[in-house]
């Protein structure tokens, strides 16, 4: 009898997989999902652009008229320890660049945003502008020193990219709460 029942629960299991099988095949079939949509979801920074402005001791940048193929990916502002503010896209090409800004000195700030980028001592011109150039063995980055502020566009993409980005941003006077549309 004991035998008997030991083959009765092996035989009880395979027809169980099965069973659990055929549902989970039927489920996949007609529940709708698709591979070739986006992972990545572009996010709408205007609200958090506008604290940040209102909030923020130095004017916050944004980019306004970048072309079509820049999404927003992610956007934070911090008022507390250093008020920092990040905007992160990706640009056409799928290269992340982000804007950062923080009233942290920016011989510490740049290397902790840039991971690890040094300024090479090199400038670039960027609409009328001087950044300085740094290079990082993960992110490239362009840094302009303001007074009580440092703006930072740093990120994977080549330098072209980081270049386009910096000559997009736009500033409003502190304490403004003015926000251009969400590119």
């Amino acid at each position: 009898m004991a035998s008997k029942r030991g083959k009765q629960t092996v035989r009880d299991m395979i027809l169980s997989m099965l069973v659990i099988t055929a549902v989970a095949g039927v489920v996949y079939i007609f529940i709708p999902h698709d591979d070739k949509a986006d992972p990545i979801k572009a996010v709408d920074y205007r609200v958090e652009l506008a604290t940040a402005r209102r909030a923020a001791p130095y004017p916050v940048a944004a980019p306004a008229g970048l072309p079509e193929g820049w999404k927003p990916t992610s956007v934070s502002y911090e008022g507390h320890n250093a008020a920092g503010w990040h905007l992160g896209y990706l640009d056409p090409d799928d290269r992340y660049v982000a804007v950062e800004q923080s009233t942290t000195p920016a011989k510490k700030y740049v290397p902790k945003v840039s991971q690890a980028a040094e300024n090479t001592g090199r400038t670039r011109e960027v609409s009328g502008r001087a950044w300085e150039v740094w290079e990082g063995p993960k992110y490239d980055a362009l840094v302009l020193r303001a007074e009580g502020v440092t703006t930072v566009v740093t990120g994977s993409a080549p330098a072209e990219r980081l270049a386009e980005m910096a000559a997009a941003l736009k500033t409003v006077p502190a304490g403004t709460a003015s926000a251009p549309a969400a590119s």
